[in-house]
């Protein structure tokens, strides 16, 4: 019988120990690989027929485009997607400690994405988001952490956002997470949406899920001193 598999497709929102923003977040939307196609043609659909344009991406979402944005989300909970997210209040992390570089930190935060959702009696495909000209030196490094720790990652590839719109539902849910905990109410649009997902998880979205949740599963990373 043929392994299943299934397809993460990764993110990463506000992840620079620099930025001036409160939390790292890093998170993917997953699918059976059989349905991949299936569910970005529904949202393809989706897109033409509220006449949106362009990538969709949560800063984007504003009035204009609100029911597109409450029909993808819609979707999404009605579906076989999933959705998780492990988030590290930067503001905890001891970067004087004998050894740390941000750097690797950011790389153990992919690792404990992945870690309790892989299971070894499937096969997984792994898609990363390309996001700027130095994005080739961490590719190697997380490329070399996966293909350590699980060998039945039979493909790990860095793709354009734009290139799949499951990478960018990704950004919409992740981005619908970091404004929520940012305490953020500028846009009503966006205040609507959160409150869907918080109704359609229903769950919390300031505390970790059951790590046995699947639909929507969120990771508080508690930082030991």
């Amino acid at each position: 019988m043929q392994q299943k598999t299934f397809s993460f497709f990764c993110d990463e929102s506000t992840h620079l120990q620099n930025d001036g923003f409160p939390y790292m977040i890093i998170a993917y939307v997953s699918s059976p690989w059989n349905q991949v196609k299936l569910h970005s043609q529904y949202i393809l659909q989706l897109r033409e027929k509220h006449r949106f344009k362009g990538e969709i991406k949560w800063s984007k979402l504003s009035e204009s485009n609100y029911l597109f944005y409450n029909e993808l989300i819609t979707y999404f909970f009605n579906s076989e997607l999933n959705f998780r997210a492990v988030i590290v209040d930067k503001s905890k992390i001891d970067n004087e400690k004998m050894g740390f570089t941000y750097n690797d930190f950011y790389y153990r935060m992919y690792y404990q994405l992945l870690h309790h959702k892989i299971d070894m009696e499937y096969t997984y495909n792994v898609y990363l988001d390309i996001k700027d000209t130095c994005s080739h030196l961490k590719n190697k490094k997380i490329k070399e952490i996966l293909n350590v720790q699980y060998g039945n990652i039979r493909n790990l590839q860095f793709i354009h956002s734009h290139e799949s719109v499951l990478l960018q539902l990704t950004d919409v849910i992740m981005g619908a997470l970091n404004y929520y905990l940012r305490g953020e109410i500028k846009v009503t649009a966006k205040k609507k949406i959160i409150e869907k997902i918080k109704k359609y998880s229903n769950r919390p979205l300031d505390c970790s899920t059951p790590r046995s949740s699947e639909k929507f599963n969120l990771f508080f990373i508690e930082l030991k001193s």
